[in-house]
């Protein structure tokens, strides 16, 4: 029996998740990436000694990664190994005041008690409630297609909701439970990645606090690449093939299904397509305009998380008060919250993450040097230039001294500089978007861009700009939503 041919654009998470589902299912399947490694924003880049993870850095949610090389008869320690981080992250709010959330959840009740009265028992209490969303939400919503919303109607969804508040704004949650501006800070902090102030944030999305703060940040050795790396070597175990720098130039229709690609100006022919790349580049770039499910306007009514200027530094000396995380919140956070969200502007005094994975893996920098990945997150409506790059630079520089008590800018022996038009060039990325979609209310679940396309019978979408959303966990749980769903397909139907 000659197997069916599906075609994947893009090897990010998710299309790598596609990729070893359907071969699994049986399928005979070729991955297509534009670049020239696989990984999608996951690369990795290496330069005068050091090795740069270029997207990721959190590793959360780590039953989902568990999950996935189960379904396939394999464990995660046969493919990378982890460290849980102690502590997890620190958030600077002064050069004299940091907060470090210590992996021993008891002991980071005891912290937050001491900070205000009450405060401990009612972290136990917002966790608990976040744990059970957790469960929910991986039992029940996530793993949905959510081609429509009858997918939801069932009473053991609908009595969950209605006992969780699912969907009312994270910020009562938080603000009801906890009034130091601190705290706050902390349990809001996520939304800066997810794409809205946190009254717009459905109090779902308390799952990540959850996550972060009872599960435990992890970090593979080696870097998130490994993760990659793992899934590539899985899906050359289930017979998937590869084709790097092959640049997609258009989906191929035929009497309303897709019958392949043009690839670097060659035609390959498919029985179904699987697009992991931009869903807009896709539609807009890929599609002549009568095969697309949606048209520009709707694009540009979406709400976008962020964009982000990024520097990756290579530093000849130690640095002693960073940890691998850190997150300084040493300005205001409304206001930074409110230039990327509402009314859009770059502002002086920034909001900024530093990673620093040298200090838990040796194998990242030089010795006695440290490898650092600076982000400032911002409004995608903004565009940004050599000038501007610079003056955001030399901000978060001199905070980042004033914070560590040292000199460091004369240290700095590599820098490299990725912003907007970088997410535009090397991921095809919408308006320059890091994270996809911003997770309100009106964008989450069947509200998102949907996974199938309305017109042709065999093209589906995946990744972070459809179900379930941005971020690691959620492309491997789409990807493997896409499969499952094209299976369905072209089971169903023999196409």
């Amino acid at each position: 029996m000659i197997k069916k041919k599906i075609a994947i654009i893009g090897s990010g998470f998710s299309g790598l998740s596609s990729a070893c589902y359907l071969a699994k299912h049986g399928y005979d399947v070729t991955v297509f990436e534009k670049n020239s490694q696989v990984g999608g924003r996951a690369r990795m880049f290496e330069a005068e000694g050091f090795k740069f993870d270029m997207g990721p850095s959190w590793y959360w949610m780590p039953d989902v990664f568990d999950k996935f090389f189960a379904d396939f008869g394999r464990a995660t320690n046969e493919f990378y190994q982890l460290k849980q981080l102690d502590p997890g992250f620190q958030i600077i709010y002064s050069p004299d005041e940091t907060l470090a959330i210590d992996a021993d959840f008891n002991s980071l009740v005891q912290k937050f008690e001491s900070i205000e009265q009450g405060a401990g028992k009612n972290l136990r209490k917002f966790v608990a409630n976040a744990e059970y969303k957790y469960q929910i939400s991986m039992s029940d919503l996530v793993y949905k297609p959510s081609h429509s919303f009858l997918e939801f109607v069932k009473w053991n969804i609908i009595k969950q909701v209605l006992k969780t508040n699912l969907f009312s704004p994270l910020s009562n949650e938080v603000r009801k439970l906890f009034k130091d501006t601190r705290l706050v800070k902390l349990m809001e902090f996520p939304v800066i990645f997810l794409g809205a102030m946190a009254d717009k944030i459905p109090a779902l999305y308390s799952i990540m606090n959850y996550s972060a703060l009872k599960q435990g940040t992890f970090y593979p050795k080696g870097g998130m690449v490994e993760i990659v790396h793992g899934m590539k070597k899985l899906a050359d175990s289930l017979g998937v093939t590869f084709e790097l720098n092959a640049n997609v130039e258009k989906i191929e229709v035929k009497d309303n299904r897709c019958n392949g690609l043009t690839v670097n100006n060659t035609f390959h022919q498919f029985d179904a397509v699987i697009s992991s790349a931009d869903y807009h580049h896709t539609e807009m770039n890929l599609l002549a305009p009568n095969w697309r499910n949606y048209g520009s306007e709707y694009w540009e009514k979406k709400v976008f998380a962020p964009s982000s200027i990024l520097f990756y530094l290579g530093i000849n000396k130690r640095i002693a008060k960073l940890i691998h995380h850190n997150l300084f919140f040493n300005t205001d956070f409304e206001k930074h919250a409110d230039a990327i969200y509402k009314k859009p502007e770059w502002v002086k005094e920034p909001l900024f993450y530093v990673c620093m994975p040298s200090k838990t893996d040796d194998t990242v920098a030089p010795d006695s040097y440290e490898n650092l990945f600076i982000l400032i997150p911002h409004s995608t409506e903004l565009e940004s230039d050599e000038d501007l790059i610079e003056r955001n630079f030399e901000n978060v520089l001199s905070r980042l001294e004033l914070y560590c008590g040292e000199a460091i800018r004369e240290h700095i022996v590599y820098r490299r500089d990725f912003s907007g038009k970088d997410f535009k060039s090397e991921y095809n990325s919408f308006k320059g978007n890091a994270y996809g979609l911003a997770n309100t209310l009106m964008q989450t679940a069947f509200f998102k861009p949907k996974m199938k396309n309305k017109k042709i019978g065999n093209l589906l979408y995946t990744g972070q700009l459809t179900v379930p959303g941005p971020g690691v966990p959620p492309a491997l749980i789409s990807g493997k939503i896409a499969a499952t769903e094209m299976d369905k397909i072209l089971t169903r139907f023999e196409i």
